[in-house]
């Protein structure tokens, strides 16, 4: 039954889409955001519109006490916490790791690694039944650069990801005997504004030949996994990674 869901980046992209399709299957909805608050608004009204509640929730993930005041707002409005979407998390710039620069790629590993991990951590804090918890499940947006590595692009992106699954792996196993489940996605070339971000919109067309399924994917392609592996139609499923790339 739905119940509480966090999604954490969710005014735009992958998150937003998980946020509105959340809602319309029942849940209530907490979202953050680390920018645009307008955007996170209008996310947020479409989850009212739903008939769901919706909690927009400022916090940069790379930050811990903003995490931890993110879970607690959560615990202030809604009482409980069924289920979490990982998904905040960025590119960085496009780079070569020869020229790499330190801080940039410390930025992508405290908000794809570090801010996963405590985001993981709050969640089952509160889930487990070994603290008393109902249960629960969490779901991370992981990425397929994982294992391709993204040479010339961004490795550092790529290795950020595949922290996330070996996180996934481990996490899972830990608390399966606590009620949660502990899934990923990992999308592939999906039309989102995070190519654009990271300095090269033209990128889509460059790398939408390479898929073999010849297209480019869309967010609620990938929300769609993430609702599934959120559901109890995947009772029995922990630990996985699974793809929605179109094939690459």
């Amino acid at each position: 039954m739905p119940g509480t869901l966090l999604v954490t980046g969710a005014s735009r992209g992958i998150g937003a889409s998980i946020a509105r399709r959340a809602a319309a299957d029942g849940y209530d909805v907490a979202l953050t955001y680390a920018a645009d608050r307008d955007a996170a608004q209008r996310v947020a009204a479409d989850v009212e519109a739903a008939g769901r509640r919706a909690l927009v929730i400022h916090a940069d993930v790379a930050r811990e006490a903003d995490v931890v005041a993110a879970f607690a707002a959560v615990d202030g409005e809604f009482g409980r916490l069924d289920a979490v979407a990982i998904n905040a998390g960025i590119t960085g710039s496009f780079t070569r790791v020869e020229d790499i620069d330190a801080s940039m790629l410390e930025r992508v590993l405290a908000v794809n690694v570090v801010g996963a991990f405590t985001c993981a951590r709050e969640a089952v804090r509160r889930m487990s039944t070994a603290r008393g918890g109902n249960g629960g499940a969490i779901v991370v947006v992981s990425s397929v650069a994982a294992r391709i590595g993204s040479p010339n692009e961004y490795v550092h992106y790529a290795a950020s990801k595949a922290a996330v699954d070996t996180m996934v792996l481990g996490l899972a196993k830990e608390v399966a005997r606590e009620g949660i489940r502990v899934n990923a996605v990992a999308p592939g070339l999906i039309d989102t504004e995070i190519h654009a971000r990271g300095g090269r919109p033209e990128r889509v067309a460059q790398i939408t030949p390479m898929v073999p399924m010849g297209r480019i994917g869309t967010p609620d392609e990938v929300t769609e996994a993430v609702m599934w592996l959120l559901s109890a139609a995947a009772s029995y499923v922990t630990g996985a990674v699974l793809d929605v790339s179109g094939g690459r």
